[in-house]
């Protein structure tokens, strides 16, 4: 989540991209400054207002990436890939370095990359289990490292909580955290793959935000696509390991629940600051909400109304959920249309009607119900697994980061393991750590 420079713009800021307006929103400097500047993630300074390079990156091709008219190629099970670019091992180490310090001011160092690596959008198909098994076209990103190797290890990677349309995996250049595991780990040898969730990206759908089929669905496609992607590329799989951070920790979690119930392997796992009990996460900031909660916390309960409503067809969930007053900028948050970034609540207490206040309540009502089935560890997990927490983590509690593991060591199984990433570690921070920690941990286990 790189920090970008402040726009001295005090009047509205619009970016139109093939004639549609893709942000519109005023705000001064100092508003921008205080609601954005060092927010944890998901908030990022760029999700609300893109600036001059966003347009020029999206209208000509970057000097980062090859720019060279590439066709897509069909790989098989449906799915076609197109290089997209290219990272040489001076970008991949910037990355690791300067952009890294943009993005957390958190102390980590990263083992330098060691070889190039080639990026491909990859198109396949999919379909969203909440909706009957409706088909779907889903997006994602592959990276196969340049090594001259016919066998490398396979990590999947899944992203956090966006707010601007195409800050996600197959849009490299607008996903800091996507940079940050290509750098890392396809910089020294990894096949990384990362799904775009649906409704993200170029998908046509209404965002999925923490519709926990709709996630492992996504990755389970991208992961039979990369296969047969790799199967054309004449790149065999070694290993397989999947990681995520934040909501894509959420994710990581649903997708090895799914993994494992259809047998197919997975060297090992981990999460950073995963929110893996729904109900749990959404309780605490409601009711017991700690001085260092993030203000942009209000955004979740949004983007999670909306998407539950649309995915499991329940007309009025969202409306039910947030302040009258409050329901059209809500709404327009969801949609990602323009509005007044300087209007949006930071309070829950102004959005969200005062009855969900109520543990009670809330457990019983349509919206807590939904969060109640959105949980993604109460199984026996098979495949070693880490979770990485932050002891000053504006978003998830050190209780609910150690979450899986107390409740799978409460049942006798020792696979899940949380691990601190230190007393000065915030939501940034966390993911920071747990990057380089999962590198360690994902070397040693390797076939050699």
């Amino acid at each position: 989540m790189a920090s970008y420079a402040e726009s001295p713009l005090t009047k509205e800021e619009q970016v139109v991209y093939q004639g549609k307006v893709l942000r519109c929103w005023p705000m001064d400097r100092k508003s921008r400054s205080r609601f954005l500047q060092d927010q944890p993630y998901p908030m990022r300074t760029k999700h609300h207002v893109l600036f001059a390079a966003v347009l020029l990156l999206l209208a000509i091709p970057s000097p980062l990436l090859w720019a060279e008219e590439t066709v897509a190629k069909p790989a098989g099970n449906g799915a076609q890939y197109e290089l997209i670019g290219r990272y040489d091992i001076a970008r991949l180490n910037k990355i690791l370095t300067t952009e890294l310090a943009d993005f957390t001011s958190f102390p980590v160092n990263y083992t330098p990359a060691r070889n190039a690596v080639k990026l491909y959008r990859v198109t396949y198909s999919s379909v969203i289990p909440e909706r009957g098994n409706k088909p779907t076209t889903a997006y994602g990103l592959i990276a196969i490292p340049e090594t001259g190797k016919t066998a490398m290890p396979l990590v999947s990677y899944q992203h956090g909580t966006v707010y601007g349309q195409r800050e996600v995996p197959s849009f490299p250049e607008e996903s800091m955290e996507t940079r940050l595991m290509v750098a890392q780990f396809a910089g020294q040898g990894y096949v990384v793959v990362a799904a775009d969730y649906f409704g993200l990206g170029l998908s046509t759908e209404n965002e999925g935000f923490m519709v926990k089929g709709s996630h492992q669905q996504a990755c389970l496609d991208l992961y039979y696509a990369a296969r047969a992607v790799l199967g054309r590329e004449q790149v065999q799989v070694m290993d397989f390991f999947i990681t995520g951070w934040s909501l894509g920790g959420f994710a990581t979690m649903a997708f090895l629940e799914k993994l494992e119930s259809l047998d197919i392997p997975v060297r090992a796992a981990s999460t950073a600051s995963a929110p893996s009990d729904a109900l749990v996460a959404f309780n605490g900031w409601l009711n017991f909400p700690r001085k260092i909660d993030a203000p942009w916390l209000t955004t979740v309960f949004v983007l999670s109304g909306f998407a539950l409503e649309k995915y499991y067809g329940i007309p009025g969930l969202a409306q039910a959920l947030i302040n009258p007053d409050q329901y059209e900028i809500a709404r327009k948050l969801y949609t990602r249309e323009p509005f007044n970034i300087n209007e949006f609540p930071t309070d829950l207490h102004t959005l969200i009607r005062p009855e969900y206040f109520s543990p009670q309540y809330l457990a019983e009502s349509a919206y807590g119900k939904l969060l109640r089935e959105a949980q993604t560890y109460r199984w026996v997990v098979k495949t070693p697994l880490r979770n990485y927490y932050g002891e000053i983590d504006e978003v998830i509690t050190t209780g609910l980061g150690k979450l899986p593991m107390v409740y799978q060591q409460s049942i006798g199984n020792t696979q899940v393991e949380a691990f601190s990433a230190g007393p000065k570690a915030n939501h940034r921070g966390t993911f920071a750590y747990a990057v380089a920690e999962q590198k360690k941990w994902f070397d040693s286990l390797l076939t050699r």
